[in-house]
C-alpha cells in the first residue's frame, strides 16, 4: 500500500516545485523588465539635460524610421518627459505585480500545497 501514496506524495512535491519554479521565473521577468525601463528613464532624463541646455534656437530632429524631422525644442523636451512619465508608470506597475506573486505565492500557495501534501502522507500511514 506505500507505493501508491509514494507515487501521490511524488506528483504533488513535482506540481509544488513546478509551482515554485513558475513564480521564480515571473518575479526574475519582472525584474528584468524593471530593469530595462529603469536604463530607458535614465537615458531620457540625461538626453532631456542635456537639450535643456541648448539655445532655444538649435535645430533638433526627432529620428522616425529611416528619417528624421525637424521638431522645435519644446516639442522634443515634452517627449522626453512623457518618456520618463511612461517609464516610470511601468515600473510602478511591474512592482506592484511582482511583490504581489511573490506575497501571494508565499502566503496562500506553498502553506496549501504543504497541507495537501502532510495530508497526502497521513491518509496514507494510517490505511
Amino acid at each position: 500500500m506505500a507505493a501508491p501514496v509514494d507515487l501521490e506524495l511524488k506528483k504533488a512535491f513535482t506540481e509544488l516545485q513546478a509551482k515554485v519554479i513558475d513564480t521564480q521565473q515571473k518575479v526574475k521577468l519582472a525584474d528584468i523588465q524593471i530593469e530595462q525601463l529603469s536604463k530607458t528613464k535614465k537615458h531620457a532624463h540625461l538626453t532631456d539635460t542635456e537639450v535643456m541646455m541648448l539655445v532655444d534656437e538649435t535645430r533638433m530632429y526627432e529620428g522616425v524610421g529611416r528619417m528624421f524631422i525637424l521638431q522645435s525644442k519644446g516639442v522634443i523636451h515634452n517627449q522626453l518627459l512623457e518618456k520618463q512619465r511612461i517609464a516610470e508608470e511601468k515600473i510602478k506597475e511591474l512592482e506592484l505585480a511582482g511583490s504581489f506573486v511573490e506575497r501571494f505565492f508565499l502566503r496562500f500557495c506553498i502553506p496549501m500545497e504543504e497541507d495537501k501534501l502532510l495530508e497526502t502522507k497521513i491518509s496514507g500511514e494510517i490505511t
